[in-house]
C-alpha cells in the first residue's frame, strides 16, 4: 500500500523498528499526525509489497497503534528487503500479532464471503442446471426445448443482472452502508433462488435469474468493502485474497450439487434452489454483525450523521469486531485516527475525477491496462468453458450427466489447488510471470479443445487435461491477478471511477461472452469457436507482453510516477 511522504529513500538502508519519541506530556489531539504524514486506507484490496521498505506481518496499515496497558504511542514497524527474518523483524511481527485475536474476526468474514460463494456457486450450479432444463426426460417442464438463445439467456441472464447491481451499487452504496447492502444482497439471493426453482415458465426463470444477479452485484461491491474495513489491519489483505477460494469452494459446491441432482427429474429446480437457505445464513449473520466502523465515521465526516453519536456507535462496533478485551483507550485512539484519515480522504473528494479523465493522460493508460486485462480475462473464453464444463464433458465421451457433473467436480477441485497457489506466490514471482504463463497456458489449452473437436474426437482423455490445464493456468494468472492489478494501476485522482468502470467491463464482457457461447458453437461448431477463443488468448498474450507492467515491489506512488508517467 502507499504511504505519503512518509519517508526518504535514505530509510530504505534501515533495519531497525522505528518508534515514536517518548512523550513529554499528555498526548492531545496537537501533537497527532497531520493528515499528510497518515496512510490513508485503501479498501478492497491486498497491499503490494514496497520497493524497498516492507511492513512486518500484512501490509496495512503501516501506523497502528501498539495495544500496550500504557496507552503508548503509535509504533511504526518498518522491515526491510535485507532485514531478513530475524531480530527486530520478527519482534515487531510477534508484536502485531499480538495486538488482535483471531476468534472475533472469523465472522465478520465468513458472512460477507458467503457473497462470495453464492456467486461461485451460480457459476457452479448453471454449468449442471443447462443440461437439466432442456432435457426431454429431466425438465419436468413442458417448455424444455430451448433454442440456443435462450439457453444461453438462462445462462447468462444472472450476469446481465450483476451488471446492473453494480451499477445500482455504486449510486445507493454509501447511503446504505456496507451492512445493509451485503443484507440487501442476501435477500435479493433469496428472491432470485425461490423465483428461479418454482418458476412455472421460461420468463419466470429469467426473472429469478435477473433478481439473483443483481444480489451478485451487491455482494461482489459490498463484501471487500466491509471485509476491508472491519478487519485486524495485519490480516486486511489475508482476509481479502481468502474471499477468492470462498468463490472457487461456490464452483465447487454448484458442481457437487449438480452431480447428486443431474439424473432426477426437476434437477434444476434443486439446483438453483439450494442457494435459499445459504442466502438465509448470509442474511442472518449479517443482520448481527454491526455496521463498518468506518462507514459510520464517513458518514458524520460527511455531515449525514451525528459526530458524537456516530463515534460511540464505531466504538462499541469497534469493540465487537476487536473482541471483550480490548481497551476502550485503544478503540477511541482507533476512531479518533480513523477520522482523520477520513477527513484527509474526503477533502480530495471535491478534486477526484470524473468519468471522462479515465480516458486522458496516466488514467488512460491506467484503464488500459486494467480494463484490457478483465476484458480478455472474460473473451478469451472464462465464462464459457466454467458454465458449459459440464456440457463440454458430455459431448467428450461422458455420455451420462452424471459423469459429466461428476467430471466437472474434480475440475472444481483443481481450481480450488490452483487458486491457492496463486494467492501465496504473486507477490514472491511477480505479476508479469504469472500473467505470461498462465496466458501462454490458456491459448494452448484452447487450441487442444479445438484439436479434439476436429481431428482428436476418439480421445476424450484430451478434452478434460485441455480443460484442466484452462483452469489451472486461468486460475494463477487472469484470475487473481487481473483484479490486484486493477486495485493497483489507478492514479488516487481517478481510482474509484476507474475500478468501476472496470467492474462494468467486467461483468458486461462476461455476460456477453456466455450469452454469445451457445449460438457461436451452434454456427460455427465447438472446434471452430474454440480455435477463435484460442486466437483471441494469443492476442491477449501479446497484450501482456507489450503493455502490462510489472508492479511487485512498487508502492501505489512509485507506480504512478513511475509507470503511468
Amino acid at each position: 500500500m502507499a504511504t505519503l511522504g512518509l519517508f526518504p529513500s535514505s530509510v530504505a538502508a534501515s533495519t531497525a523498528t522505528i518508534r515514536a519519541p517518548a512523550p513529554t506530556g499528555p498526548t492531545s489531539a496537537s501533537t497527532r499526525q497531520p493528515p499528510h504524514a497518515r496512510r490513508l486506507p485503501v479498501l478492497g484490496r491486498r497491499a503490494p509489497a514496497m520497493d524497498a521498505l516492507r511492513v512486518s506481518g500484512a501490509a496495512e496499515p503501516l501506523l497502528f497503534p501498539a495495544a500496550t496497558a500504557a496507552g503508548g504511542h503509535p509504533r511504526l514497524r518498518v522491515r526491510t528487503h535485507v532485514q531478513g527474518g530475524g531480530g527486530a523483524g520478527r519482534g515487531a511481527a510477534a508484536e502485531g500479532d499480538a495486538a488482535f485475536s483471531w476468534a472475533p474476526v472469523i465472522l465478520p468474514f465468513f458472512f460477507p464471503a458467503l457473497g462470495g460463494l453464492l456467486f461461485g456457486y451460480d457459476i457452479g450450479a448453471t454449468s449442471g442446471a443447462t443440461i437439466s432444463v432442456q432435457s426431454p426426460d429431466l425438465s419436468g417442464t413442458d417448455w424444455f426445448s430451448l433454442s440456443s438463445l435462450q439457453l444461453g439467456l438462462v445462462a447468462s441472464s444472472s450476469l446481465y443482472g450483476a451488471l446492473g447491481g453494480s451499477l445500482l451499487a455504486y449510486r445507493i452504496a454509501d447511503f446504505l452502508g456496507r451492512r445493509i447492502e451485503l443484507v440487501t444482497a442476501a435477500a435479493l439471493y433469496i428472491v432470485g433462488a425461490l423465483v428461479t426453482g418454482f418458476a412455472p415458465n421460461f420468463v419466470v426463470l429469467i426473472i429469478g435469474r435477473v433478481l439473483y444477479g443483481i444480489g451478485i452485484g451487491l455482494a461482489m461491491h459490498g463484501a471487500p468493502l466491509y471485509i476491508a474495513e472491519t478487519s485486524p489491519s495485519q490480516i486486511r489483505g489475508t482476509l481479502i485474497s481468502l474471499k477468492e477460494l470462498f468463490i472457487v469452494l461456490g464452483i465447487l459446491l454448484g458442481y457437487f450439487v449438480g452431480s447428486l441432482e443431474i439424473d432426477n427429474v426437476g434437477g434444476w429446480r434443486y439446483m438453483f434452489g439450494f442457494s435459499a437457505p445459504l442466502a438465509v445464513i448470509m442474511a442472518i449473520g449479517m443482520w448481527t454483525l454491526p455496521s463498518s466502523p468506518r462507514w459510520l465515521l464517513l458518514r458524520a465526516v460527511q455531515g449525514k450523521a451525528s459526530m458524537e453519536d456516530n463515534k460511540k456507535k464505531a466504538i462499541q462496533a469497534l469493540r465487537t469486531l476487536r473482541g471483550r478485551s480490548a481497551s476502550e483507550k485503544v478503540l477511541t485512539d482507533d476512531v479518533e485516527d480513523t477520522i482523520v484519515s477520513i477527513k484527509a480522504a474526503y477533502a480530495g473528494q471535491e478534486a477526484e475525477g470524473n468519468v471522462w479523465e479515465v480516458f486522458e493522460g496516466a488514467s488512460l493508460k491506467a484503464f488500459t491496462i486494467g480494463g484490457g486485462l478483465v476484458l480478455f480475462q472474460q473473451i478469451t473464453g472464462q465464462p464459457s468453458v466454467l458454465y458449459y464444463a459440464a456440457s463440454i464433458l458430455q459431448t467428450a465421451g461422458y455420455s451420462a450427466a452424471s459423469d459429466a457433473a461428476k467430471v466437472a467436480i474434480l475440475i472444481g477441485l483443481f481450481k480450488l489447488l490452483m487458486t491457492g497457489v496463486a494467492v501465496f506466490k504473486v507477490d514472491d514471482v511477480g505479476r508479469r510471470p504469472l500473467l505470461i504463463g498462465g496466458v501462454g497456458g490458456i491459448a494452448l489449452s484452447l487450441f487442444l479443445l479445438a484439436a479434439y473437436y476436429k481431428i482428436l474426437d476418439g480421445f476424450p482423455f484430451v478434452a478434460v487435461g485441455a480443460l484442466l490445464l484452462y483452469v489451472g493456468a486461468y486460475q494463477v494468472s487472469f484470475g487473481p491477478i487481473s483484479w490486484l492489478m486493477v486495485s493497483e494501476i489507478f492514479p488516487l485522482r481517478t481510482r474509484g471511477r476507474g475500478i468501476s468502470l472496470a467492474v462494468l467491463t467486467n461483468f458486461g464482457s462476461n455476460a456477453l461472452v456466455t450469452f454469445a457461447f451457445s449460438p457461436l458453437k451452434e454456427f460455427l461448431g465447438p472446434a471452430n469457436i474454440f480455435f477463435l477463443f484460442g486466437v483471441i488468448a494469443v492476442l491477449s498474450l501479446v497484450f501482456v507482453i507489450l503493455v502490462v507492467p510489472e508492479t511487485k515491489g512498487l508502492s501505489l506512488e512509485e507506480i504512478e510516477s513511475k509507470i503511468l508517467k
